[in-house]
Protein backbone atom coordinates (compact mmCIF):
# COMPACT_ATOMS: atom_id res chain seq x y z
CA UNK A 1 0.00 0.00 0.00
CA UNK A 2 3.23 2.52 0.89
CA UNK A 3 4.54 1.53 -2.06
CA UNK A 4 1.42 2.70 -4.05
CA UNK A 5 1.10 5.89 -2.30
CA UNK A 6 4.44 6.31 -2.93
CA UNK A 7 4.29 5.70 -6.88
CA UNK A 8 1.03 7.88 -6.95
CA UNK A 9 3.18 10.75 -5.66
CA UNK A 10 5.98 10.33 -7.49
CA UNK A 11 4.16 10.43 -10.42
CA UNK A 12 2.18 13.45 -9.19
CA UNK A 13 5.19 15.04 -8.64
CA UNK A 14 6.63 14.50 -12.51
CA UNK A 15 3.39 15.89 -13.69
CA UNK A 16 4.09 19.42 -11.31
CA UNK A 17 7.53 19.59 -13.11
CA UNK A 18 5.87 19.37 -16.37
CA UNK A 19 3.55 22.04 -15.82
CA UNK A 20 6.07 24.49 -14.19
CA UNK A 21 7.91 23.92 -17.27
CA UNK A 22 6.06 25.19 -19.78
CA UNK A 23 5.96 28.52 -19.84
CA UNK A 24 3.55 28.81 -22.86
CA UNK A 25 1.05 27.27 -20.23
CA UNK A 26 1.85 29.08 -16.88
CA UNK A 27 1.37 32.41 -19.02
CA UNK A 28 -2.11 31.10 -20.40
CA UNK A 29 -3.24 30.09 -16.30
CA UNK A 30 -1.83 32.97 -15.08
CA UNK A 31 -3.60 35.36 -17.62
CA UNK A 32 -7.21 33.51 -17.69
CA UNK A 33 -7.48 33.60 -13.84
CA UNK A 34 -6.24 37.48 -13.32
CA UNK A 35 -7.58 39.09 -16.51
CA UNK A 36 -9.84 36.56 -17.71
CA UNK A 37 -11.36 37.12 -14.36
CA UNK A 38 -11.32 41.02 -14.24
CA UNK A 39 -12.53 41.86 -17.70
CA UNK A 40 -16.49 39.91 -17.59
CA UNK A 41 -16.58 41.49 -13.96
CA UNK A 42 -15.49 45.46 -14.57
CA UNK A 43 -17.68 44.91 -18.08
CA UNK A 44 -20.21 43.67 -16.18
CA UNK A 45 -22.24 46.94 -15.94
CA UNK A 46 -22.28 46.77 -20.09
CA UNK A 47 -25.56 44.04 -19.35
CA UNK A 48 -27.15 46.48 -18.12
CA UNK A 49 -27.97 50.28 -18.51
CA UNK A 50 -24.63 52.59 -18.01
CA UNK A 51 -24.71 56.30 -18.96
CA UNK A 52 -26.97 55.54 -21.95
CA UNK A 53 -27.14 58.82 -24.07
CA UNK A 54 -30.86 60.13 -24.16
CA UNK A 55 -32.51 63.35 -25.79
CA UNK A 56 -35.78 64.75 -24.94
CA UNK A 57 -38.34 66.60 -27.69
CA UNK A 58 -40.15 68.85 -25.10
CA UNK A 59 -43.49 70.06 -27.37
CA UNK A 60 -45.35 70.81 -23.64
CA UNK A 61 -42.73 72.91 -21.88
CA UNK A 62 -44.32 72.17 -18.74
CA UNK A 63 -43.25 71.27 -15.51
CA UNK A 64 -44.13 68.23 -15.66
CA UNK A 65 -42.11 67.63 -18.51
CA UNK A 66 -39.50 69.18 -16.95
CA UNK A 67 -39.46 66.99 -14.01
CA UNK A 68 -39.40 64.29 -16.20
CA UNK A 69 -36.01 65.48 -17.98
CA UNK A 70 -34.54 66.05 -15.02
CA UNK A 71 -35.32 62.08 -13.18
CA UNK A 72 -33.05 60.29 -15.95
CA UNK A 73 -30.13 60.78 -13.90
CA UNK A 74 -26.63 59.00 -13.67
CA UNK A 75 -25.47 56.89 -13.68
CA UNK A 76 -28.01 54.91 -15.68
CA UNK A 77 -28.31 57.46 -18.06
CA UNK A 78 -26.37 60.94 -19.24
CA UNK A 79 -27.57 63.97 -18.76
CA UNK A 80 -30.62 64.38 -20.97
CA UNK A 81 -30.21 66.66 -24.32
CA UNK A 82 -32.94 68.87 -25.25
CA UNK A 83 -33.69 68.28 -28.95
CA UNK A 84 -35.94 69.64 -31.68
CA UNK A 85 -37.97 67.14 -33.64
CA UNK A 86 -35.81 68.02 -36.79
CA UNK A 87 -32.30 66.74 -35.20
CA UNK A 88 -33.32 63.42 -33.76
CA UNK A 89 -32.72 61.24 -37.10
CA UNK A 90 -29.21 62.76 -37.56
CA UNK A 91 -28.24 62.46 -34.21
CA UNK A 92 -29.64 58.77 -33.51
CA UNK A 93 -28.21 58.14 -37.08
CA UNK A 94 -24.31 59.18 -35.95
CA UNK A 95 -24.95 56.75 -32.77
CA UNK A 96 -25.12 60.31 -30.12
CA UNK A 97 -28.22 59.10 -28.10
CA UNK A 98 -29.99 55.94 -27.60
CA UNK A 99 -33.52 57.09 -26.54
CA UNK A 100 -35.46 59.58 -27.60
CA UNK A 101 -38.78 60.40 -25.38
CA UNK A 102 -41.12 62.78 -27.39
CA UNK A 103 -43.36 64.74 -25.08
CA UNK A 104 -46.35 66.10 -27.18
CA UNK A 105 -48.39 69.47 -27.05
CA UNK A 106 -50.56 69.99 -23.82
CA UNK A 107 -49.06 66.71 -22.14
CA UNK A 108 -49.91 67.99 -18.49
CA UNK A 109 -53.01 69.85 -19.49
CA UNK A 110 -54.52 66.33 -20.97
CA UNK A 111 -53.15 64.82 -17.95
CA UNK A 112 -54.72 67.18 -15.66
CA UNK A 113 -58.40 66.80 -17.30
CA UNK A 114 -58.64 62.97 -17.44
CA UNK A 115 -57.39 62.33 -21.02
CA UNK A 116 -54.94 59.93 -22.01
CA UNK A 117 -52.09 61.32 -23.35
CA UNK A 118 -49.42 59.59 -25.71
CA UNK A 119 -46.05 59.94 -25.23
CA UNK A 120 -43.38 58.44 -28.44
CA UNK A 121 -40.05 56.52 -26.77
CA UNK A 122 -37.46 56.27 -30.07
CA UNK A 123 -34.85 53.47 -29.58
CA UNK A 124 -31.40 53.13 -30.97
CA UNK A 125 -32.00 48.79 -31.36
CA UNK A 126 -28.40 48.47 -32.45
CA UNK A 127 -27.24 48.78 -28.99
CA UNK A 128 -29.59 45.29 -27.82
CA UNK A 129 -28.82 45.05 -24.26
CA UNK A 130 -29.39 48.69 -23.15
CA UNK A 131 -31.96 49.13 -25.72
CA UNK A 132 -34.14 46.22 -24.36
CA UNK A 133 -33.49 47.03 -20.80
CA UNK A 134 -33.40 50.93 -21.12
CA UNK A 135 -37.04 50.76 -22.54
CA UNK A 136 -37.89 49.72 -19.20
CA UNK A 137 -35.91 52.17 -17.06
CA UNK A 138 -37.75 54.59 -19.10
CA UNK A 139 -40.98 53.54 -18.95
CA UNK A 140 -40.81 53.47 -14.99
CA UNK A 141 -39.25 56.54 -14.64
CA UNK A 142 -42.12 57.79 -16.85
CA UNK A 143 -44.56 56.08 -14.98
CA UNK A 144 -43.77 57.05 -11.89
CA UNK A 145 -43.25 60.89 -12.31
CA UNK A 146 -46.62 60.65 -13.69
CA UNK A 147 -48.36 58.89 -10.50
CA UNK A 148 -46.71 61.35 -8.29
CA UNK A 149 -47.54 64.30 -10.50
CA UNK A 150 -51.17 63.38 -10.42
CA UNK A 151 -51.38 62.33 -6.76
CA UNK A 152 -50.66 65.93 -6.23
CA UNK A 153 -52.82 68.14 -8.49
CA UNK A 154 -56.09 65.56 -8.62
CA UNK A 155 -58.08 63.91 -5.93
CA UNK A 156 -59.57 61.36 -8.15
CA UNK A 157 -56.33 59.80 -8.97
CA UNK A 158 -56.01 56.11 -8.76
CA UNK A 159 -53.86 54.38 -5.90
CA UNK A 160 -52.52 50.72 -6.09
CA UNK A 161 -54.18 48.48 -3.73
CA UNK A 162 -50.88 47.08 -3.29
CA UNK A 163 -48.03 48.62 -1.68
CA UNK A 164 -44.51 46.57 -2.88
CA UNK A 165 -41.64 46.97 -0.85
CA UNK A 166 -38.93 45.26 -2.74
CA UNK A 167 -35.96 44.44 -0.37
CA UNK A 168 -32.92 42.91 -2.45
CA UNK A 169 -30.85 40.25 -0.23
CA UNK A 170 -27.28 39.00 -0.85
CA UNK A 171 -26.48 42.03 -3.40
CA UNK A 172 -28.21 45.00 -2.07
CA UNK A 173 -26.00 46.94 -4.72
CA UNK A 174 -27.42 44.54 -7.49
CA UNK A 175 -23.82 45.19 -8.61
CA UNK A 176 -22.83 42.40 -11.37
CA UNK A 177 -19.05 42.64 -11.07
CA UNK A 178 -18.69 39.65 -8.72
CA UNK A 179 -21.10 37.78 -9.84
CA UNK A 180 -19.44 37.33 -13.29
CA UNK A 181 -15.90 36.99 -12.45
CA UNK A 182 -17.18 34.42 -10.21
CA UNK A 183 -18.52 32.77 -13.62
CA UNK A 184 -15.63 33.30 -15.51
CA UNK A 185 -13.43 31.84 -12.66
CA UNK A 186 -15.56 28.53 -12.82
CA UNK A 187 -15.90 28.62 -16.72
CA UNK A 188 -11.91 28.85 -16.73
CA UNK A 189 -11.70 26.28 -13.71
CA UNK A 190 -13.48 23.71 -15.87
CA UNK A 191 -11.56 24.46 -19.20
CA UNK A 192 -7.84 24.31 -17.73
CA UNK A 193 -8.37 21.28 -15.81
CA UNK A 194 -10.25 18.83 -18.75
CA UNK A 195 -7.00 20.38 -21.25
CA UNK A 196 -4.42 19.59 -18.63
CA UNK A 197 -5.13 16.26 -17.79
CA UNK A 198 -6.02 15.39 -20.97
CA UNK A 199 -3.08 17.20 -22.69
CA UNK A 200 -0.69 15.27 -20.32
CA UNK A 201 -2.17 12.21 -21.52
CA UNK A 202 -1.79 12.64 -25.11
CA UNK A 203 1.54 14.50 -25.15
CA UNK A 204 2.73 11.66 -23.25
CA UNK A 205 1.99 9.19 -26.16
CA UNK A 206 2.87 11.55 -28.61
CA UNK A 207 6.52 11.62 -27.12
CA UNK A 208 6.34 7.98 -26.68
CA UNK A 209 7.41 8.28 -22.61
CA UNK A 210 3.91 6.16 -22.14
CA UNK A 211 5.86 3.22 -23.13
CA UNK A 212 8.60 4.35 -20.34
CA UNK A 213 5.95 4.41 -17.91
CA UNK A 214 4.75 0.61 -18.88
CA UNK A 215 7.84 -0.65 -18.18
CA UNK A 216 8.09 0.66 -14.65
CA UNK A 217 6.01 -1.34 -11.71
CA UNK A 218 3.30 1.11 -11.68
CA UNK A 219 -0.38 0.64 -12.77
CA UNK A 220 -2.75 2.20 -14.91
CA UNK A 221 -4.58 3.53 -11.61
CA UNK A 222 -1.50 5.39 -9.93
CA UNK A 223 -0.55 6.61 -13.48
CA UNK A 224 -4.21 8.20 -13.82
CA UNK A 225 -4.41 9.36 -10.21
CA UNK A 226 -1.41 10.84 -10.35
CA UNK A 227 -2.09 12.80 -13.09
CA UNK A 228 -5.20 13.77 -11.66
CA UNK A 229 -3.71 14.83 -7.93
CA UNK A 230 -1.20 17.09 -9.62
CA UNK A 231 -3.77 18.69 -12.13
CA UNK A 232 -6.37 19.31 -9.24
CA UNK A 233 -3.46 20.92 -6.56
CA UNK A 234 -2.76 23.29 -9.34
CA UNK A 235 -6.45 24.30 -10.38
CA UNK A 236 -7.42 24.85 -6.32
CA UNK A 237 -4.32 26.62 -5.82
CA UNK A 238 -4.49 29.39 -8.92
CA UNK A 239 -8.72 29.26 -8.40
CA UNK A 240 -7.68 30.43 -4.30
CA UNK A 241 -5.27 33.13 -5.54
CA UNK A 242 -7.92 34.32 -7.54
CA UNK A 243 -10.77 34.19 -5.38
CA UNK A 244 -8.66 36.74 -2.96
CA UNK A 245 -6.45 39.07 -5.21
CA UNK A 246 -9.48 39.16 -8.20
CA UNK A 247 -12.72 38.47 -6.69
CA UNK A 248 -12.39 39.78 -3.36
CA UNK A 249 -9.31 42.23 -3.80
CA UNK A 250 -9.51 43.97 -7.16
CA UNK A 251 -13.96 43.61 -7.56
CA UNK A 252 -15.03 43.79 -3.83
CA UNK A 253 -16.86 41.00 -3.63
CA UNK A 254 -17.58 39.59 -0.53
CA UNK A 255 -17.32 35.80 0.31
CA UNK A 256 -20.44 34.98 2.64
CA UNK A 257 -19.44 31.70 3.26
CA UNK A 258 -16.65 29.55 4.60
CA UNK A 259 -13.59 28.89 2.40
CA UNK A 260 -12.30 26.04 3.34
CA UNK A 261 -16.26 24.79 2.80
CA UNK A 262 -15.47 26.16 -0.84
CA UNK A 263 -12.32 24.57 -1.67
CA UNK A 264 -13.35 21.11 -0.49
CA UNK A 265 -16.33 21.33 -3.03
CA UNK A 266 -14.07 22.85 -5.62
CA UNK A 267 -11.70 19.76 -5.23
CA UNK A 268 -14.37 17.40 -5.08
CA UNK A 269 -15.72 18.92 -8.70
CA UNK A 270 -11.89 18.81 -10.01
CA UNK A 271 -12.10 14.98 -9.92
CA UNK A 272 -14.74 14.87 -11.85
CA UNK A 273 -13.38 17.42 -14.41
CA UNK A 274 -9.68 15.63 -14.19
CA UNK A 275 -11.14 12.51 -15.62
CA UNK A 276 -13.33 13.64 -18.23
CA UNK A 277 -9.34 15.02 -19.42
CA UNK A 278 -8.49 11.69 -19.20
CA UNK A 279 -11.34 10.27 -20.99
CA UNK A 280 -11.30 12.35 -23.78
CA UNK A 281 -7.30 11.60 -23.90
CA UNK A 282 -8.14 7.99 -24.96
CA UNK A 283 -10.79 9.02 -27.58
CA UNK A 284 -8.04 12.00 -29.20
CA UNK A 285 -5.22 10.74 -31.39
CA UNK A 286 -3.64 14.28 -31.25
CA UNK A 287 -3.45 17.81 -29.31
CA UNK A 288 -6.00 19.04 -32.10
CA UNK A 289 -8.82 16.50 -31.65
CA UNK A 290 -8.21 16.79 -28.13
CA UNK A 291 -8.45 20.37 -28.32
CA UNK A 292 -12.24 19.95 -30.27
CA UNK A 293 -13.14 17.57 -28.18
CA UNK A 294 -12.80 19.66 -25.16
CA UNK A 295 -14.60 22.32 -26.59
CA UNK A 296 -17.53 20.31 -27.15
CA UNK A 297 -17.70 19.17 -23.94
CA UNK A 298 -16.59 22.29 -21.52
CA UNK A 299 -18.52 24.82 -23.50
CA UNK A 300 -22.08 23.13 -23.21
CA UNK A 301 -20.90 22.48 -19.41
CA UNK A 302 -20.13 26.34 -19.35
CA UNK A 303 -22.83 27.13 -20.90
CA UNK A 304 -25.70 24.69 -19.89
CA UNK A 305 -24.72 24.24 -15.92
CA UNK A 306 -26.43 27.42 -14.73
CA UNK A 307 -23.54 29.50 -14.63
CA UNK A 308 -24.87 32.00 -17.69
CA UNK A 309 -28.02 30.56 -18.08
CA UNK A 310 -30.66 30.29 -15.23
CA UNK A 311 -31.53 26.05 -15.00
CA UNK A 312 -35.21 26.98 -14.74
CA UNK A 313 -35.41 28.97 -18.17
CA UNK A 314 -33.83 25.89 -20.14
CA UNK A 315 -36.39 22.65 -21.47
CA UNK A 316 -37.42 20.57 -19.18
CA UNK A 317 -35.82 17.47 -21.16
CA UNK A 318 -32.44 19.68 -21.10
CA UNK A 319 -32.46 20.50 -17.09
CA UNK A 320 -33.07 16.32 -16.58
CA UNK A 321 -29.96 16.05 -19.04
CA UNK A 322 -27.76 18.71 -16.99
CA UNK A 323 -28.47 17.23 -13.71
CA UNK A 324 -25.94 14.09 -15.37
CA UNK A 325 -23.32 16.78 -15.40
CA UNK A 326 -20.95 17.49 -12.08
CA UNK A 327 -20.82 21.20 -13.30
CA UNK A 328 -24.24 22.02 -12.50
CA UNK A 329 -23.83 21.20 -9.34
CA UNK A 330 -20.56 22.81 -8.75
CA UNK A 331 -22.60 26.33 -10.25
CA UNK A 332 -25.05 25.70 -7.61
CA UNK A 333 -22.80 24.90 -4.98
CA UNK A 334 -20.06 28.01 -5.26
CA UNK A 335 -23.05 30.37 -5.82
CA UNK A 336 -24.74 29.55 -2.65
CA UNK A 337 -21.17 29.43 -0.19
CA UNK A 338 -20.26 32.72 -2.16
CA UNK A 339 -22.85 34.37 -2.40
CA UNK A 340 -25.37 32.95 0.44
CA UNK A 341 -22.90 32.25 3.22
CA UNK A 342 -24.48 28.02 2.90
CA UNK A 343 -23.12 25.74 5.35
CA UNK A 344 -22.53 22.20 5.09
CA UNK A 345 -26.09 21.62 5.59
CA UNK A 346 -27.29 23.44 3.12
CA UNK A 347 -24.63 21.74 0.17
CA UNK A 348 -23.93 18.33 1.07
CA UNK A 349 -26.57 16.91 -1.34
CA UNK A 350 -24.15 19.08 -4.26
CA UNK A 351 -21.01 17.55 -3.04
CA UNK A 352 -22.59 14.27 -2.39
CA UNK A 353 -23.67 14.40 -5.94
CA UNK A 354 -20.16 15.98 -7.50
CA UNK A 355 -18.19 13.03 -5.86
CA UNK A 356 -21.06 10.46 -7.03
CA UNK A 357 -20.80 11.78 -10.57
CA UNK A 358 -16.53 11.93 -10.13
CA UNK A 359 -16.38 8.35 -9.27
CA UNK A 360 -18.71 7.09 -12.25
CA UNK A 361 -16.47 9.12 -14.47
CA UNK A 362 -13.60 7.69 -12.90
CA UNK A 363 -13.92 4.50 -13.26
CA UNK A 364 -15.16 5.18 -17.04
CA UNK A 365 -11.90 6.95 -17.53
CA UNK A 366 -9.59 4.33 -16.25
CA UNK A 367 -11.30 1.82 -18.22
CA UNK A 368 -10.68 3.54 -21.02
CA UNK A 369 -6.99 4.43 -20.07
CA UNK A 370 -6.29 0.75 -19.10
CA UNK A 371 -7.29 -0.37 -22.78
CA UNK A 372 -5.73 2.51 -24.17
CA UNK A 373 -2.46 1.61 -22.30
CA UNK A 374 -2.83 -1.78 -23.28
CA UNK A 375 -3.39 -0.94 -26.62
CA UNK A 376 0.26 1.26 -26.63
CA UNK A 377 2.12 -2.07 -24.92
CA UNK A 378 0.75 -4.09 -27.47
Amino acid sequence: MMRRLRNIFALGVKELHSIVRDPVLMFLMAWAFTVGVLTPGKGAGDASVHNAGIGIVDEDRSTLSLRMADAFQAPYFLPPQQLSAAAVDKLMDQGAVTFVLVIPVDFERDLIAGVTPTLQLLIDATRMKQAGIGAGYVRTIVNDQVTEFLYKTRRDAPTSPVNLVVRTQFNPNLAPGGFQGLVALMNHSTLFTVILTGAAVVRERERGTIQHALAMPVSSFELMLGKVWATSLVITAVITASLFLVLKGALDLTIAGSLPLFLAGVVTYLFSATSIGIFLATIARSMPQLGLLAIMVVVPMSMLSGNSTPLESQPEALQRIMQLAPSTHYVSFAQAVIFRGATLADVWFEILVMAGIGLALFVAALLRFRRSMAAAQG
